[in-house]
């Protein structure tokens, strides 16, 4: 099984990607994670992008293919692929569907985790952490028991991360829905594009994958 999984950040799609590969034994296959692993191995295309990146330009289209094409060529032939990050172009999905064939795969689903906007603001904007153990916390959704206390730890020092701001969701919005408007057309022609809601809960959510996937 082949998906794509879309949704903007703050959506889930991090953690809906780990329940799948913990459930289904998939692999997630992030473009800034493969990205990183190539340059930190110095492959061939590794040290390609290296190149282009300590130039400051964007990683081109070709070479980012080249990372999917790798990765399916290391990957057992059994295991599913899940897609984050990529395609975000027609271009893209043209070429993820040439590399796919490559490998005797196709492409099975596209999820899309849907999202409300002003709920999507409250969730990231009230989410903060432990600045001693890295506890997660929520303004309404899950504060601390005691005020002012981590749950696990006692410390009293907390933080958030400089860009869960409104500003900031809302411009991660917009982005999102430019990238997606694209590739979106196409999928949906053929008929394997289903949207969830993004904004239920953790086990509700990865319930609702699993059928689209049964």
């Amino acid at each position: 099984m082949n998906i794509i999984l879309l949704g903007p950040p703050g959506a889930g799609k991090g953690t809906q990607s780990a329940g799948l590969v913990e459930r289904h034994g998939m692999k997630q296959l992030s473009t800034g994670d493969m990205l990183r692993a190539a340059v930190s191995a110095k492959t061939p295309v590794g040290l390609e992008a290296k190149a282009v990146m300590d130039r400051g330009e964007l990683v081109s289209d070709e070479i980012v293919s080249k990372l999917i094409d790798d990765n399916l060529a290391a990957m057992d032939a059994g295991t599913g692929a899940i897609f984050d990050g990529y395609p975000r172009t027609a271009a893209q999905g043209e070429q993820l569907d040439g590399i796919l064939a490559k490998h005797g795969r196709s492409l099975d689903h596209v999820i899309e985790l849907a999202v409300d906007v002003e709920a999507l603001v409250e969730r990231i904007t009230g989410r903060y952490s432990c600045g001693n153990c890295g506890a997660l916390y929520h303004d309404t959704a899950n504060p601390p028991a005691k005020d002012g206390v981590c749950d696990a730890c006692g410390s009293t020092e907390f933080k958030r991360r400089p860009d869960d701001t409104e500003e900031t969701v809302r411009n991660r919005m917009e982005v999102y829905r430019s990238e997606t408007a694209p590739i979106l057309p196409g999928y949906e022609a053929r008929g394997i594009v289903t949207r969830v809601d993004g904004m239920a809960g953790i086990d509700e959510v990865a319930g609702a994958i699993d059928a689209i996937l049964a």
